[in-house]
């Protein structure tokens, strides 16, 4: 203990406030970093919030005693990460987010016995509004939307019907494709009664129209692009998928082009059969006549009553004839045929092919390119034509083709699995790893390059001061003292510390014979000391 205190004492205050200074800045420098080490990490809970669904959640969250933080102005919610598939099963069962829209929940604290019919009938447009938007936001692509219905009144006596039509802007990520748009436009058309598909519209953030509703829903125009892309991509991912299997995947290219008949034709035809006739219907008619030759030439009475001629005697048969008519009716087969044919025909298919070789190895182990040989080309070309029904008279042409594929063209790696699949890192992993790693180095560097200089020059001694009796500047007093001292003990001096405290105990030591010496030539001489101190005080006071 007396050592340290020694020590102690020998640094001196400045060199101690110093040290206690740098131990203060070292143990909160390192207590930062093994708070930021150890801190909580916290990870995305709900981004793109609206403010109301915003302080709802937190508002949820207080009330639990969860630790958050909001970035983005509270459109972004952080949570510990430990905790977030337990807290969005939470919120989710309280109905949180909301969507940033008021659905039909509105029915549920509405006054319904205070509120006309008018507000009612605001707060259902409200509600639909607001699930269509939900619902909207729910899909893919899709960050949010925002729905508008116009729904006339119906009218009592009144022959025009105004149709209901449909507004919605849409927040996208990156764009969306022709069917996504058409599949909203159907599910608004479908939810909402009486309500076309050509009557909704859609643009998104940026005021690009994406569905004027200019077109009817089924109309060519609106469709026919979108049809002929479909059949494309579908024919060319079945055909790479197809041969892929046989040549390897990612050794296939494929480029297929459907050339369509967008034209809607009607067609009415006649046919008649003249072998196959019908009757119809028939008619017959038979006539006969006869004239009576009476002699004696007299009319009476008995002469015109009824079998009077076959009583006469006199009456002879003068004039008979007989007459038969037949009408036969026909009807020949007659066939009347209407045929519509709708636009988006297939007038013919293009479809090339391009496959890569084999690879091999030669003697030196270099991989060597082989090409395939006609009868695989030809194999290949007929499972193109098979699989997409491929029509000679349509005129549809498949060119196979066997290439060498450029350097880069390597297959497609696959998907990692087992212990390889551990080591996939995620982009939140890796921050937090560069944030180790730049903290690791930050306190590495402070240790290295200002603490250890420090410490180092706190603890190690001066240096020691040139001799001064080598240059000869010492007194002679100074000189003997010096000579008088033990060589022995100097050598015991542990340090330059105790060299100097030596060399000020020689000092007083000289200092103390001086004076010595100085009395007793003041005793020995008391006149001419009076005089030197009276002239001393005299020349002190001309100073003065």
């Amino acid at each position: 203990m007396q050592g340290i205190v020694e020590f102690i004492k020998t640094l001196g205050a400045p060199r101690i406030a110093a040290m206690v200074a740098v131990t203060i800045a070292l143990v909160g420098f390192f207590g930062f970093l093994m708070l930021r080490v150890t801190a909580t990490q916290y990870t995305t809970l709900y981004s793109d919030l609206t403010l109301e669904d915003s302080s709802a959640v937190i508002k949820e969250l207080e009330r639990q005693g969860i630790s958050y933080e909001m970035k983005n102005d509270g459109a972004i919610l952080m949570v510990p990460r430990d905790k977030v598939a337990r807290l969005r099963m939470k919120l989710a069962e309280s109905g949180l987010p909301k969507g940033g829209g008021i659905g039909y929940e509105i029915f549920d604290k509405s006054d319904a016995l205070g509120a006309t019919s008018f507000v009612q009938n605001i707060n259902k447009l409200r509600a639909l509004e607001g699930e269509l938007a939900r619902t909207i936001g729910a899909l893919d692509r899709v960050k949010s939307a925002r729905v508008h219905l116009v729904m006339p009144e119906k009218p009592l006596f009144a022959r025009d019907k105004i149709e209901p039509s449909a507004s919605i802007v849409l927040k996208v990520r990156g764009g969306l494709e022709v069917q996504q748009v058409r599949a909203i436009r159907h599910l608004v058309a479908s939810a909402v009664q009486g309500l076309k598909a050509e009557r909704v519209s859609i643009i998104d953030e940026t005021g690009r129209l994406l569905a004027d509703g200019a077109a009817a829903d089924g109309g060519l125009s609106a469709g026919g692009d979108e049809r002929q892309l479909n059949l494309e991509r579908r024919l060319r991912d079945q055909v790479e998928q197809l041969v892929g299997s046989v040549v390897g995947v990612g050794r296939a290219r494929v480029q297929l082009t459907a050339d369509f008949d967008f034209n809607r034709i009607t067609q009415t035809s006649d046919k008649f059969d003249p072998e196959g006739r019908v009757l119809r219907s028939s008619q017959s008619r038979d006539e006969s006549a006869m004239t009576l030759d009476n002699k004696e030439g007299q009319v009476t009475v008995s002469n015109e009553l009824p079998n009077a001629n076959a009583n006469a005697s006199g009456a002879q048969a003068r004039d008979q004839s007989k007459k038969s008519e037949e009408t036969l009716n026909y009807e020949i087969s007659r066939v009347t045929k209407t045929e519509v044919i709708e636009g988006g025909r297939v007038n013919r298919l293009s479809i090339a092919v391009l496959v890569d070789g084999t690879y091999g190895k030669n003697e030196k182990g270099e991989s060597v390119y082989q090409p395939r040989t006609k009868d695989e080309i030809d194999r290949i070309a007929a499972l193109v034509r098979s699989s997409v029904g491929f029509d000679q008279r349509r005129g549809d042409q498949v060119e196979v083709v066997n290439l060498r594929f450029a350097d880069g063209q390597n297959v497609p790696t696959p998907e990692l699995t087992g212990w390889q699949a551990m080591l996939q890192f995620s982009k939140e992993d890796i921050m937090r790893g560069v944030e180790l790693v730049v903290m690791f180095l930050l306190g590495a560097l402070v240790l290295l390059l200002v603490v250890r200089p420090l410490v180092r020059r706190m603890i190690t001694p001066d240096k020691p001061a040139p001799a001064l009796a080598a240059t000869g500047a010492l007194p002679p007093e100074l000189m003997a003292a010096l000579d008088a001292v033990n060589p022995e003990e100097l050598a015991l001096v542990p340090n330059h510390t105790s060299k100097m405290i030596d060399m000020a105990k020689v000092q007083g030591q000289v200092h103390a014979q001086s004076v010595q010496k100085v009395g007793a030539l003041a005793d020995q001489n008391p006149q001419e000391t009076i005089s030197i101190i009276r002239q001393w005080l005299h020349e002190s006071q001309e100073n003065q």
